[in-house]
């Protein structure tokens, strides 16, 4: 048997004393949660103490590392291109990824997206994906590589099992032990995984609101430079945009719905929001990759990016021109005033989509590919009496009494129109 070189409880309380864990220690603890020896409940209280007492930018790039190394690091060197990924904190309507993945890739740089579910309010860029008939999220490594080497370039699937495991198992705890916003296991978390994916440059979209998870800009500001600092440290190109979530992003929250929305983008059309975050986080990323002048709204006008995601979808046997799902019931919720729309809260949409069926209270539910809302106004319009501002969408009518319940409160309507505010705030970068 086998002596361990530290003890979890003194790591523990070197944390939880407000000190520094020495980075040999540090090491062993991700390792051995890893391993099992150290126990869910030593690693709740350490999750706890960092929590409580923070971390220094040095021990956030130990732990990362030490979070990586649990598991298999990708290479693309053999690519022959490079490849840049965008990694977004959540919102309500996020469906830029979508849009995005093309877009880039029609300029030949390689776009690894590797997504997730949505759980709760927040959608998933795999769940949006999956109301396209055929097309699958599971890709072996081999079909990932072979994607971004060829023609299509883009490629936006599910993440191995085996890129950064010890991540895998402290998300979950954090979830049940109320550890979720601490700054450095939400940056350690994410950069962990997208360090290991193997990517040359990074751009990460943070979004503040009240739709987003983190609420406060000052916050989200904090979180954003924690990442682009672990990125930068670790030899990825990393830069950051800070954006408003205060608002639904574009029309549509759901599935199919947003699929629709991000068809119409490629199209040169589109919400004008969507469009200029999908344009600003384009020219982020072809900027990282040595394309500072690239004209990316030109490549969605002319239909380029249009063809990059046709490719895409078909290359993972979804039909692009196939009918996308639609509900079996819907509702309207219609203006009881003349006037103009002041404001709009972002996640009380992101609940009623959820309640809808668009969402998941737990990871193993499914969704309903067809259920969400649909807004026909955003704030600053103006609006009659008796004008439908939101359809709200379900294959079960029983689903809407509690999606509407969600809502009430959810967006006011005055005498005059609301001033603009900008929706990309901050570009941060090491």
């Amino acid at each position: 048997m086998s002596i361990e070189p530290f003890d979890a409880v003194d790591v523990i309380h070197a944390k939880r004393d407000g000190g520094v864990v020495p980075e040999p220690a540090l090491r062993w603890m991700v390792d051995a949660y890893t391993r099992g020896y150290v126990s869910d409940a030593q690693m709740a209280s350490f999750a706890m103490a960092i929590f409580q007492r923070g971390m220094e930018r040095d021990e956030i790039r130990v732990l990362t590392d030490a979070m990586i190394a649990s598991g298999e690091r990708m290479s693309f060197a053999d690519l022959g291109k490079k490849t840049v990924d965008k990694h977004s904190t959540g919102g309500v309507g996020d469906k830029i990824t979508l849009p995005l993945a093309p877009l880039v890739a029609s300029f030949g740089v390689a776009v690894p997206q590797l997504s997730g579910r949505g759980l709760g309010h927040t959608g998933g860029t795999l769940d949006k994906l999956e109301a396209i008939p055929g097309w699958r999220a599971a890709l072996s490594n081999e079909e990932m590589f072979a994607q971004m080497r060829g023609d299509v370039g883009a490629v936006i699937c599910a993440a191995g099992s085996g890129l950064a495991p010890a991540d895998k198992k402290l998300y979950a705890l954090r979830d049940v032990t109320g550890t979720v916003e601490a700054i450095p296991l939400i940056a350690s978390s994410i950069m962990s995984k997208k360090i290991a994916e193997g990517t040359d440059a990074l751009v990460l979209d943070v979004k503040f609101g009240s739709g987003a998870f983190m609420k406060d800009i000052d916050r989200a500001r904090e979180l954003a430079r924690t990442m682009v600092a672990l990125g930068t440290d670790s030899g990825v190109a990393t830069t950051a945009l800070l954006t408003d979530m205060s608002v639904p992003l574009g029309l549509a929250i759901g599935n199919a719905n947003e699929v629709r929305e991000s068809v119409e983008i490629l199209a040169g059309g589109g919400p004008s929001d969507v469009r200029e975050l999908t344009v600003a986080l384009a020219r982020e990323m072809l900027a990282l990759s040595g394309m500072p002048d690239a004209d990316v709204e030109g490549a969605l006008d002319n239909g380029r990016a249009m063809d990059v995601w046709n490719a895409m979808i078909r290359a993972q046997d979804g039909d692009p021109d196939a009918a996308l799902p639609t509900p079996r019931e819907t509702h309207t919720i219609t203006a009881s005033a003349d006037g103009f729309v002041t404001a709009m809260d972002a996640l009380p949409f992101g609940v009623a989509a959820w309640r809808l069926g668009a969402g998941r209270a737990r990871a193993e539910d499914a969704v309903v590919h067809a259920a969400g809302v649909d807004l026909h106004v955003k704030p600053g319009d103006s609006v009659r009496a008796g004008q439908a501002l939101f359809t709200l969408s379900a294959d079960d009518a029983a689903r809407f009494p509690r999606a509407i319940e969600a809502l009430e409160g959810a967006w006011t309507i005055g005498d005059t129109a609301p001033t603009a505010t900008p929706l990309v705030r901050e570009r941060i970068t090491a």
